[in-house]
């Protein structure tokens, strides 16, 4: 589990719903909600056991996040005020961030719940001076969205349940000191504004004024010190508080303005270093796998989205490279390997064959086309998806290589697997090591989320969709698309002849014809799309493509690995293991029979999919190669 959320209470039944159900519609799901209530004498735990909440006893506020820290279970701890309302993708947005910024505690800005001016002016100066301070001496203002490893908060004892005031400060700084600390810039989490509107601006600014002043002198303060109680509850704002709001404002803003005005002049002088440069476009270079149509697909999808920021030039083989020489400008063709398959199993012997007996051409014609047009061009980074030789340039010109694939899920992440294809993972992760080899990062893209292994520089996306596919509504029709790219599957595909009351219709064979209820069609995308989307069912061997695209149009998956293709039996082992179909080592008539008779349930599991975009791994590539850009 990757969060576990942590929100202390008390008498809190008019705001912590609205913070639950922001939490719900989070496009993540990998968490678990924990609420520590001070003995509430309204509904607050009642609301809490009906959102699915786990409740536990709290008190103080560091009590509260303490004994919520004892039962969590999530990699990281998420500690929320129940004041609070999630902004759009902050779940993802938090953890892609202190992912890769290699942290071990972080805090997020604040967004007020409130269009008045001086409220926005409030929270953004608290932003700017968390920012400012962050690496002279840690600071938070107020529980609004920490997040530790769970880990380093067992280490350092978690909150201090001493303090009665400045709790989160002093844990901050604490944690701090064995692992580094940031204030996200991506995440910002809604604020609710009612303390200022009970307290008013002018009290606020004195508590926290006079709280962080100690601070910074290694003093602690006392709630006492700042008529300060947990639950609030205190007096409306006067009239004389009222005019010194107004003063306040006028104030905060002349503040605001010279900083604005600081960062406006940064920005200018950063444009006029910019002109002298001698080029104004960063050169991304792009290696594609040329096996299956997987990898062209997904590469795609990013290079359509990067293609305006970036001169990108694409190199790939065989299949991969007709289609995307197809759709973009600046694309070669260099060599590479492919699998053989026999009677839908991987023969290692011809594969190895083969591979040896192509290798010279593909060295002439992969690596040195590829290496030259580095030498002409000077990339700015390459990016690779899977693809042998971009590594190889990538360490001889020493140019940045970033990984963005699915494959190396299996070394960077803890996958489960089956247990007698033991051998077949071992193999597998070597091959996998040998074709992209220290890459800066791996951006990872995955329909299921195991932990990414200690140590290694990783991050992890949703699978990349095609913009047809999200934009189809999927209707529950008669047939089931059946979707084969080996030659070697014929003899699967024709079993299904025996379910005679079943319609089948058939791609991947190159032809089109009717054998009784198989409907063998060639590949036309926007045929296919209607197929799938119309389809009740799939049957496929374990590409990741096809299956991520079933999942996100929510279709039922029997998926029959090609036999000694480790990756393919990791996608189907898991299609099962989240309850999205079944997985079977071979085709069965009579369990594919069995198979349509369990649709509803797999459907049922497939409708709590939340549908995703492709923006947030676009926003990762494109800070990665401005990140490592030489």
């Amino acid at each position: 589990m990757i969060y576990s959320i942590i929100i202390p209470t008390y008498n809190e039944e008019e705001y912590l719903p609205v913070l639950l159900e922001s939490i719900k519609e989070q496009d993540f799901d990998d968490y678990e909600v924990i609420v520590a209530d001070a003995n509430s004498t309204d509904r607050t735990r009642e609301i809490a056991e009906e959102y699915g909440c786990i409740v536990v006893d709290g008190g103080l506020p560091g009590v509260g996040r303490n004994n919520g820290a004892k039962v969590a279970k999530g990699e990281y701890l998420l500690f929320l005020d129940s004041d609070l309302q999630l902004t759009e993708d902050y779940l993802r947005d938090v953890l892609y961030e202190f992912q890769i910024e290699n942290v071990g505690i972080a805090i997020t800005q604040m967004k007020p719940l409130s269009n008045k001016v001086q409220d926005k002016i409030f929270h953004d100066f608290a932003n700017y001076f968390m920012i400012s301070v962050e690496k002279i001496k840690p600071h938070g203002a107020g529980c609004y969205g920490i997040i530790a490893k769970r880990e380093l908060h067992e280490k350092c004892g978690g909150f201090d349940e001493s303090l009665t005031f400045g709790e989160d400060t002093d844990y901050i700084e604490r944690l701090a000191k064995e692992e580094r600390f940031k204030v996200l810039r991506n995440a910002k989490i809604g604020v609710s504004t009612r303390r200022l509107e009970e307290e008013g601006i002018t009290t606020l600014i004195q508590q926290y004024g006079k709280s962080t002043v100690n601070d910074f002198l290694g003093r602690r303060t006392e709630a006492s010190d700042l008529n300060y109680n947990f639950g609030h509850g205190h007096e409306k704002l006067t009239t004389t508080k009222l005019s010194r709001l107004e003063r306040e404002v006028e104030r905060i803003n002349s503040v605001k303005e010279t900083y604005d005005n600081s960062i406006q002049k940064i920005n200018s002088t950063r444009s006029r270093f910019k002109v002298k440069k001698i080029r104004g476009r960063k050169v991304v270079f792009y290696c594609v796998c040329g096996e299956g149509m997987g990898h062209a697909i997904r590469t795609g999808v990013i290079v359509d989205k990067i293609q305006d920021d970036y001169d990108v030039y694409l190199f790939s083989s065989d299949r991969a490279y007709e289609y995307l020489n197809s759709k973009f400008d600046n694309v070669y063709k260099i060599g590479g390997f492919n699998t053989v398959y026999i009677n839908n199993k991987v023969n290692n012997l011809r594969t190895l064959s083969n591979a040896l007996k192509r290798n010279p051409t593909n060295m002439k014609v992969g690596y040195e086309k590829l290496y030259k047009k580095a030498r002409e061009l000077r990339p700015d980074v390459i990016v690779t998806d899977f693809e042998i030789y971009a590594t190889v340039v990538s360490k001889l010109l020493n140019i940045p290589l970033i990984s963005l694939d699915n494959i190396h899920m299996m070394t960077q992440t803890k996958i489960d697997y089956p247990k007698n294809h033991y051998a077949e993972m071992i193999k597998a992760k070597g091959v996998v090591k040998t074709y992209v080899v220290k890459p800066k990062v791996h951006i990872l893209t995955s329909f299921f989320y195991p932990k990414i292994r200690p140590g290694k520089n990783a991050v992890l996306y949703p699978p990349i969709i095609r913009e047809d596919i999200l934009k189809l509504e999927p209707t529950e029709g008669e047939h089931v698309v059946v979707y084969q790219t080996s030659r070697e599957s014929v003899k699967l595909v024709e079993r299904l002849k025996s379910l005679k009351d079943e319609k089948f219709i058939v791609y991947g064979f190159n032809k089109n014809e009717v054998d009784e209820n198989l409907t063998y069609k060639e590949f036309n995308e926007d045929v296919f799309y209607d197929d799938l989307a119309s389809s009740k069912a799939v049957i496929c061997n374990g590409g990741f493509t096809f299956i991520t695209e079933a999942i996100c149009l929510k279709k039922p998956i029997y998926s029959v690995p090609a036999i000694g293709n480790f990756e393919q039996t990791l996608n189907g082992f898991y299609v099962q293991k989240l309850g999205y179909g079944e997985y079977h080592e071979v085709m069965s008539a009579e369990r594919v029979k069995e198979f349509l008779t369990r649709l509803p349930k797999y459907s049922e599991r497939l409708k709590k999919v939340k549908k995703t975009n492709n923006d947030g791994i676009v926003r990762e590539l494109k800070y990665r190669i401005e990140k490592y850009s030489r």
